[in-house]
């Protein structure tokens, strides 16, 4: 026998990477990579609280996408949070259904921020998409 196998891993220890892995934090992969996914402006940012956020997005920061499947409005939604939790917006509901399915299937998804513009009131912020690929 190798001194190499495979072990078997249960659900719940894969749950339980993945819920690490959402939380931000570092857990490194020898391979990973980030590939790159969509660039995409944050829908709903009249929503929030968004002139408290606004000071924290600085480009190049991680931003956390949850799934929402329970969002009356969008089963499909994506919530987008700075790391600290605080939501930020969402993922456009005609950009959501592919990424929404990549996460429902154990996708590591997770976005940088790009670029804000104050329009009146209206603070447009663009985001670039990755999934981490372990």
């Amino acid at each position: 026998m190798s001194e190499y196998s495979l072990t078997p891993v249960e659900q719940r220890q894969i749950a339980l990477l993945h819920a690490h892995l959402q939380a931000g934090d570092a857990l490194e992969a020898p391979f990973a990579k980030e590939i790159f996914l969509i660039e995409t402006h944050i829908a709903g940012t009249t929503h929030v609280p968004i002139r408290a956020i606004e000071p924290t997005l600085q480009p190049g920061v991680a931003l956390v996408l949850r799934r929402e499947p329970d969002n009356p409005h969008d089963p499909l939604a994506i919530p987008i949070l700075t790391e600290s939790g605080q939501k930020v917006g969402y993922v456009p509901r005609d950009r959501n259904e592919i990424l929404a399915r990549l996460m429902d299937a154990g996708k590591f998804l997770f976005a940088r921020f790009e670029s804000k513009e104050w329009h009146g009131d209206w603070l447009r912020i663009a985001a670039r998409v990755f999934l981490r690929d372990v």
